[in-house]
């Protein structure tokens, strides 16, 4: 094949493991393939309404069979796939689909009033809705005549019509495949472009450290417009021929069935939804003797949850990473999650990390200074913004991840501190500057600074500490409506703290330490 990326893995699959049940989607079972023969109908049918090699298709829908057959068909024509997150504002999703020039967008018919919100003033000119429950509809804007408005149409029907002719078009491992966007420290998401050949990679890893099988049967319950799930969850399994079990909401009774149901082997996901399994009343009588492969990430596993799951048999790896690194940086093996409790593990296969003082060089084991990760799988720059990849690497290879920590004289790597700020709640990445930058247009706002605090089910949440300008009043309540809508609900503060004045550097920075030790609790 001259398309040596993502998109000729179906094609190569097909071939290998055509009958086997690639897919489980709601109702449906897709093998290899029927999966390679609806995305090469997806493929011609996108290149008949005009996408070329380098033109940028999004997707905005839960996990469903129709985001893989996307993903894939932007592969074959050597497009590039921009995966949207649900549980963003309308406003959000519309900068991303205006940075990123998606002129074609591929959404669930349950969420079409979101998309149609979120392509105004886009240049977004087609849309293919999905039918969520199998049957056509459900859009939220009709032409008189009952149908579609102009430039949107039923997905099915659209590869029905379409081609089923194979496509072989040249793409190279150092082709851009995806953009995913990530929140920066300036308030403004910014796109990571990865390649063919840092999803290839990253996959390799996962598939080697993992010790994947093609008997594996993974259960994917975090959405797959995060990277983990896609990069480390369900890519990998496609790419050694296993089965993945696709659930478009987590439901942790729900969950607990379809591992019996399935015989489910493999589980990804965050803290919290772990933990909200073993909190279930299903949880002690479950039958759970086919997990073997929990991977947990995002942030620390909780010790009374790990202890619920090693009652149960079962033990977890964690990882640590990022999306610039497609996402694996580090991965803790389970034989050792008793004895390096509390580290992120062993770099990846083909992974390299090291630890820098402020000044670049190299510390020693045990010293802490900032993790930089280099590897094929780390991406090489941001789309279209220059200045950031200006600053985002050191030596030219190594990714600045802007997280401090250390490696002990084995290579184990322990993080410490996150430089960014960053709160991670439910697995969900926010960036206390975006956040910030919402909160200031109000005008009683004189100054605002974001923290996490400790949370029993979400890991951490966000809390804003605001001082008000002069004369003005402002509830919690006002702050926390004037963010609907502008804002994912899991971004805006679960809490409000007023006070009469910020603790200040000398230049006037506010003092987050302070603050965090203060209003953290």
């Amino acid at each position: 094949m001259d398309n040596n990326g993502v998109g000729s893995w179906l094609h190569r699959r097909r071939a290998k493991s055509g009958p086997k049940a690639a897919l489980v989607s709601g109702a449906h079972t897709l093998s290899y393939g029927e999966l390679a023969d609806r995305t090469d109908r997806l493929a011609n049918a996108l290149h008949d309404r005009g996408v070329a090699r380098g033109d940028r298709v999004a997707y905005l829908g839960e996990n469903h069979h129709s985001f893989v057959e996307t993903f894939f068909a932007c592969g074959l024509l050597g497009a590039i796939f921009v995966p949207l997150n649900t549980r963003l504002a309308a406003p959000e999703l519309q900068f991303q689909l205006q940075d990123s020039g998606a002129r074609l967008l591929v959404n669930a018919s349950a969420i079409d009033a979101l998309a149609v919100a979120s392509t105004e003033e886009t240049v977004v000119t087609r849309r293919l809705v999905v039918a969520s429950d199998g049957v056509t509809g459900g859009y939220a804007a009709q032409s008189p005549s009952g149908q579609p408005p102009a430039g949107v149409e039923h997905y099915e029907e659209v590869l029905a019509a379409a081609a089923a002719v194979p496509l072989d078009e040249p793409v190279s491992l150092d082709d851009p495949a995806m953009i995913l966007y990530t929140s920066g420290t300036t308030g403004k998401p910014k796109g990571a472009l990865l390649t063919h050949g840092n999803i290839t990679w990253n996959c390799i890893n996962t598939v080697v450290d993992m010790d994947l099988s093609r008997n594996d049967v993974a259960l994917m319950i975090s959405p797959l417009f995060h990277v983990a799930s896609l990069d480390m969850g369900l890519l990998p399994m496609l790419l050694k021929g296993a089965t993945v079990v696709l659930e478009a909401k987590f439901d942790a009774g729900r969950v607990l069935e379809v591992i019996q149901q399935h015989k489910v082997t493999t589980l990804n996901g965050v803290p919290t939804t772990f933990q909200m399994l073993c909190d279930h009343p299903e949880w002690p009588t479950a039958d759970l003797s086919s997990l073997d492969k929990l991977t947990c990430g995002g942030s620390a596993v909780p010790r009374r949850v790990l202890d619920a799951y090693e009652a149960r048999g079962i033990g977890f790896t964690s990882n640590y990473g990022m999306t610039e690194t497609a996402p694996g940086a580090t991965m803790l093996p389970v034989a050792r999650s008793k004895d390096k409790a509390g580290s992120a593990g062993l770099p990846q296969f083909f992974t390299d990390v090291r630890i820098a003082d402020p000044f670049g060089c190299v510390v020693a084991p045990g010293e802490v200074g900032e993790i930089q990760i280099s590897g094929p799988n780390v991406i090489s720059g941001y789309w279209n913004r220059p200045e950031a990849n200006a600053e985002s690497y050191a030596d030219s290879s190594w990714f600045r991840s802007g997280d401090v920590g250390y490696q002990d004289d084995e290579g184990f790597l322990f993080v410490s501190d996150r430089l960014k700020d960053m709160i991670i709640s439910g697995g969900e990445n926010i960036y206390p500057a975006e956040v910030e930058a919402a909160i200031i247009e109000l005008s009683a706002v004189g100054s605002v600074a974001v923290i996490g605090v400790e949370d029993d089910k979400w890991g951490e949440v966000p809390r804003a500490i605001v001082t008000l300008r002069q004369g003005a009043s402002l509830s919690e309540e006002q702050l926390r409506s004037h963010l609907e809508g502008r804002l994912a609900r899991y971004k805006i503060p679960k809490s409000v703290v007023f006070v009469d004045e910020m603790p200040r550097t000398a230049s006037g920075k506010i003092r987050k330490m302070e603050l965090r030790t203060q209003f953290a609790q």
